[in-house]
């Protein structure tokens, strides 16, 4: 199946081993693109790009700081030969959880890290590609959370829900300001996913949702199936 042969995808927070992206790589490698993968983390990055690379795969492997951004638009031209080479998708997967405690005894340096790490490396992320992005007409896939929804508990963990509330309004924005330009923009709101990260902290017995069903819905809304869908947020788990 070479559903994306000869097209262009990149992958932010594709590092460590067992967390989404490194799921979300496979999955499009194996459809037949090419998976530009964009993390901070340079031993893992090539790791998961050696991984790759050994099945066959064609890969691009950029070590940037996705919170700098020099550093992302740097990276950009580089995956797009500056903005010439049309990017089909760009899903935005950095991320990651902290709880921040009850707001009046929380700390600024927790709330700026859940703001950098999840928002801050989507919109980045997102200008910088945006002008490839319409070359190929692409999709873009945010990465938001339920408890970024109307009626989630939040309590003790407003820093991240704040972060992913966020990503949705970029999310909402850029469909909005993209849709002429043939652009279009969704996320993803799961509950837990069964990450390696995440079985660590809470055991392997929580009910998370699955990385390759992540894997499935970002390939649908990725593919020409989902052409006219735009501005949509998926929840994902119970």
């Amino acid at each position: 199946m070479n559903e994306y042969a000869g097209k262009l995808v990149a992958i932010t927070g594709v590092g460590r081993a067992g967390q989404v992206g490194e799921t979300l790589a496979q999955r499009f490698a194996q459809l037949g693109a090419t998976v530009a993968l964009l993390d901070r983390d340079e031993p893992a990055l090539q790791e998961r790009a050696a991984d790759l690379e050994r099945a066959g795969h064609k890969v691009i492997a950029v070590t940037t700081d996705l919170t700098n951004p020099d550093a992302v638009g740097k990276a950009a031209a580089q995956i797009t030969n500056s903005g010439k080479t049309p990017l089909n998708a760009l899903i935005a997967a950095a991320g990651g959880f902290a709880m921040s405690g009850p707001v009046a005894e929380s700390d600024f340096a927790a709330w700026q890290k859940q703001l950098q790490i999840s928002l801050i490396t989507a919109y980045l992320s997102t200008r910088a590609f945006l002008p490839s992005l319409r070359a190929a007409r692409g999709s873009i896939v945010y990465f938001a959370s339920a408890a970024a929804l109307s009626g989630a508990k939040t309590a003790n963990m407003s820093a991240y829900a704040v972060a992913k509330a966020g990503v949705l309004a970029l999310m909402q924005a850029v469909s909005q300001e993209e849709r002429s330009n043939g652009v279009r923009a969704n996320a993803l709101a799961p509950t837990s996913i069964r990450t390696a990260a995440n079985v660590s902290a809470m055991g392997a017995d929580q009910a998370y949702v699955e990385r390759e069903s992540v894997a499935d819905a970002v390939q649908w809304l990725s593919s020409d199936g989902s052409r006219d869908i735009t501005g949509q947020v998926i929840r994902l788990g119970a």
